[in-house]
């Protein structure tokens, strides 16, 4: 079971670990679980049986009614999808608002990538690694173009500024590190994205920083 060397000030002292249920092979995954490193939360993995259908199970939906992963319980909270579980555990956990701020501008600009996540990430780098690692059904060619028409402009907008929604890390950068970070087993090169590489970088230097499994690199 992944423990943080110190646990965050804000989880209850008689409280069980949270429970993270994933495919460790999941971008989507792996940035719930990145999250609760970086806070400092404990937590224990329970991986998902997907190829044998335990994801669509009567038990397992009952925890997250798409059948989908990652899901969580928090000491008798359950919740899936990614992007609301980092928001959840960002407002639970982050007593200082340092991962989703709540000035009205810098909470939008935190959104805008968490919506990139769900969009332009998901149809890009995480469509075309799902055809090479999962055998998905999806036109491998367009996703290749589509993640490299989105590191076109997150280069330029990382040669501008450190983190995606300004000078400081937030859980934009956790949203959208997993997929581009594994970029390259989907056929995607980074090579050419100097500024993404050095962001990349910032963002696994972080203290209690956590990485996902690595696949074979395509390119």
């Amino acid at each position: 079971m992944p423990t943080p060397t110190s646990v965050n000030a804000r989880f209850p002292r008689d409280a069980a670990p949270i429970r993270l249920f994933r495919n460790p092979k999941s971008g989507h995954c792996h940035r719930v679980e990145l999250m609760l490193a970086l806070l400092e939360l404990p937590y224990e993995t329970v991986d998902v049986d997907m190829a044998n259908g335990a994801h669509k199970a009567a038990e397992f939906l009952k925890i997250s009614p798409f059948g989908q992963v990652p899901a969580i319980e928090d000491n008798g909270v359950f919740l899936s999808d990614s992007n609301a579980i980092l928001v959840y555990l960002a407002r639970r956990y982050d007593a200082h608002d340092r991962w989703l701020p709540t000035e009205p501008i810098a909470a939008a600009q935190v959104q805008r990538w968490l919506s990139v996540a769900a969009g332009e990430i998901a149809t890009g780098p995480c469509a075309a690694r799902l055809v090479t690692l999962f055998n998905a059904p999806l036109d491998h060619e367009q996703a290749i173009a589509r993640a490299h028409s989105l590191l076109s402009v997150m280069e330029k907008h990382l040669g501008r500024q450190a983190y995606l929604a300004g000078s400081a890390i937030t859980l934009a950068d956790v949203a959208g590190y997993s997929y581009i970070a594994h970029a390259p087993e989907g056929g995607v090169s980074l090579k050419e994205y100097p500024a993404i590489l050095a962001w990349l970088g910032r963002i696994e230097a972080q203290p209690g920083f956590v990485g996902m499994v690595r696949s074979p690199a395509l390119v």
